[in-house]
């Protein structure tokens, strides 16, 4: 089975890391660890960052207890046995949220993409072969990204952004 800690620390890294970021153009507005204030206000971490206790080992495990609360319980990160497909869900659930995320591992998997884990979503997971699944993920990705740019010219500053890091989780598997 996967590892939580193992694989939050590889988003964190590739959410900039612990520190607070407002890029103009980002949709999320301030943004800590990944955490964007406009789409996460009442997370109780934006107490500790407001008083500018942003070094406290408190705030890391806030930090860690959302991901694991609002991410890797809802992927069932748990029930993935390849560490390398759920850290690149993982990510990817945090970079365009759980439900979008699931409909397009679904697609990866070739399951119906009804975005629910359900056990036969699990055992596709599970059973599909870990080169195949990043590589078709990595298309999914790629169109999920430009539909987002074609929607909103504004956010195309981050596709090349949004492209190394999904060229990064494939180039880790070796192709």
């Amino acid at each position: 089975m996967a590892d939580f800690e193992s694989a939050i620390q590889k988003t964190i890294k590739n959410e900039g890391g612990y520190i607070l970021h407002r890029v103009p153009g980002d949709t999320g507005g301030m943004t800590y660890a990944g955490i964007s204030r406009n789409n996460w206000p009442e997370w109780e971490g934006w107490e500790l960052i407001d008083k500018e206790q942003k070094e406290s080992l408190r705030l890391s495990k806030m930090v860690n207890d959302f991901y694991k609360k609002n991410f890797w319980d809802p992927i069932h990160g748990d029930e993935i046995q390849d560490q390398g497909k759920a850290e690149t869900f993982l990510d990817f659930a945090v970079n365009t949220g759980t439900r979008k995320a699931i409909k397009i591992i679904q697609r990866t998997v070739k399951v119906m993409d009804d975005g629910a884990i359900g056990p036969i979503t699990m055992a596709a997971i599970n059973g599909f072969p870990a080169e195949l699944f990043h590589f078709r993920l990595f298309f999914f990705k790629m169109k999920r990204y430009a539909a987002i740019c074609n929607s909103n010219r504004g956010q195309s500053k981050f596709l090349l952004g949004w492209t190394n890091r999904s060229l990064n989780e494939v180039e880790k598997e070796n192709f």
